[in-house]
C-alpha cells in the first residue's frame, strides 16, 4: 500500500518551483501518495508570482501530473484551529507524513499530528520544510512582539517535529543552536539537470546579464545605472527574467534603455533553461545587512544559474561567498551591499578574463553535474523520508 504524503500550504502557490516541481513529483515517482492543500483567494488558485488562475485549476479537487491538489479558501482561514479548513482537510487525509512549508503551516502539522495521535491512536510523522528562518531575529520589518510570539510557536512546534529540512548551512546550524538533536538536512533549491546546454563564446560583441526570480525596487534601479553607467570594451544588455510580484508596481524601463533591458516576465518552470540560453553571466543582489535569510541565503536563481553553465557576479552573503569561492563558479563583490559601481567593475573583470570566465563556466555546469543537481537533491529527500518510515518504498541511490 502506497504511504501517503500531504503537504499543507498557508500562503505558498501550489506550483512553486521546490513544492511541486521537486519534492511532490519526486515523491510520486518513488511511490508515495502525495496530496497538496493549497490556499485560494478570492476564489482562484494563483501563480508564483501571485496572479490568480481565472481559467485553470477552478476545481476544488484535481490531480496534476500524478499529485492529487486540494484548495481551501484562504479568506476562511481562522485563530481556532479546531474550524479552520487546513487543519480540517488535513485532519480528513489521516496522511502518514505531513509536510510542512511555512511557519504557519507547521503549527497546523503539529495539531493534526495530536489530534490523530489522541483520537485515532495514529502515529504519523511532520517535517518542517523551512526555506528561511521565520522570525528572521534582523528584519526590520517585523516588530519585537511579533518576533517573540513567532520564536514562540517556532519553539512549541519542534517539540513535535520529526524532521526539519532547509536550504543552507547556516540555517541548519541556526536550527541546530536551538536544539542540537534537531534531525536536520540541507535541502537545497536546485533544478534538475538540464540535459544540454549552449555553449558560448566570450567574443560576441556583448555581455548578457540576467537576473531571475522576483525583483526589488532598489536591484531594479541598480541594473539601470548598471547598464547606463557601464563603460567596458563590450556592451552589456540585461536579462529579468520573472520582475515584479502580481499586484505590485510595474517596472519601467527609461525609453533609452529599453533596447539594452529586456524584460521576458515570469516564464514556465520547464522552458527556464531556454530562457537562460544566450546569458553569460548571473546577477546576484541580496542585503545581508538587515536580513540574516538574506545573509544565509542559498537562493534558487544561484543553481539556476549554475544549471545552465552561468558563472555568477554577487554580494557578500556567508554561504553563498564561500560557495562561490569554493567551487570557482563566479565573482563575489567584498561587500555587503555593493552599489552599481561596484558591479560594474566586476563585471568588467569578468570581461577582460575571459579565460577565467571559461573556467568558471565550466566549473559552473560541474558542480551541479556532480554534487548540486536536483537529482541529488532528491536523494537527501528520500532519505529523510525513509529515515522516518522503516515501512516506506525503497530507492536507488545513484
Amino acid at each position: 500500500m502506497k504511504r501517503k504524503v500531504c503537504m499543507l500550504l498557508c500562503y505558498l502557490p501550489f506550483l512553486d518551483s521546490r513544492i511541486f516541481e521537486c519534492e511532490a513529483k519526486s515523491l510520486v515517482k518513488h511511490g508515495y501518495d502525495v496530496t497538496i492543500l493549497a490556499p485560494r483567494k478570492n476564489g482562484f488558485l494563483f501563480y508564483i508570482d501571485g496572479k490568480p488562475f481565472s481559467n485553470q485549476f477552478r476545481d476544488e479537487i484535481f490531480h496534476y501530473h500524478g499529485i492529487k491538489v486540494i484548495a481551501y479558501d484562504s479568506e476562511k482561514r481562522s485563530s481556532d484551529y479546531l474550524v479552520d479548513p487546513l487543519f480540517q482537510l488535513g485532519l480528513k487525509e489521516e496522511a502518514d507524513f505531513y509536510h510542512a512549508h511555512e511557519l504557519n503551516s507547521f503549527s497546523y502539522g503539529k495539531e493534526i499530528k495530536r489530534v490523530l495521535k489522541e483520537q485515532q491512536n495514529k502515529e504519523v510523522k511532520l517535517i518542517y520544510d523551512s526555506r528561511q528562518i521565520t522570525p528572521d531575529p534582523m528584519s526590520s520589518k517585523i516588530n519585537a512582539e511579533t518576533k517573540q510570539n513567532w520564536m514562540k510557536m517556532l519553539q512549541e512546534n519542534i517539540k513535535e517535529v520529526d524532521y526539519i529540512i532547509t536550504v543552507s548551512n547556516s540555517i541548519k546550524a541556526w536550527y541546530l543552536a536551538i536544539n542540537p538533536l534537531l534531525p536536520v538536512e540541507v535541502i537545497y533549491n536546485a533544478p534538475p539537470l538540464t540535459p544540454t546546454i549552449k555553449e558560448k563564446s566570450t567574443s560576441d560583441d556583448s555581455f548578457v546579464i540576467a537576473h531571475e526570480g522576483n525583483i526589488s525596487k532598489e536591484t531594479f534601479e541598480k541594473i539601470k545605472a548598471i547598464t547606463s553607467d557601464y563603460n567596458g570594451k563590450k556592451g552589456i544588455q540585461f536579462k529579468i527574467i520573472g520582475g515584479s510580484r502580481y499586484g505590485n508596481e510595474m517596472l519601467l524601463t527609461p525609453n533609452h534603455l529599453q533596447s539594452r533591458i529586456k524584460l521576458t516576465g515570469w516564464v514556465d518552470y520547464q522552458t527556464l533553461s531556454l530562457a537562460m540560453s544566450d546569458v553569460d553571466i548571473g546577477f546576484i543582489d541580496l542585503d545581508p545587512s538587515s536580513s540574516l535569510n538574506n545573509a544565509f541565503s542559498m537562493p534558487h536563481k544561484l543553481f539556476s544559474f549554475l544549471n545552465n553553465g552561468i558563472p555568477v557576479v554577487a554580494n557578500k552573503c556567508s554561504d553563498l561567498e564561500k560557495f562561490i569561492k569554493t567551487h570557482h563558479c563566479g565573482v563575489v563583490i567584498d561587500k555587503l551591499t555593493p552599489s552599481s559601481l561596484d558591479y560594474i567593475e566586476a563585471i568588467k573583470y569578468v570581461e577582460q578574463h575571459p579565460d577565467e570566465w571559461e573556467t568558471m563556466r565550466k566549473n559552473a555546469r560541474k558542480v551541479m553535474e556532480a554534487t548540486y543537481s536536483w537529482e541529488h537533491m532528491e536523494n537527501r529527500l528520500l532519505s529523510v523520508y525513509q529515515s522516518l518510515d522503516a515501512n516506506s518504498l525503497p530507492y536507488l541511490l545513484s
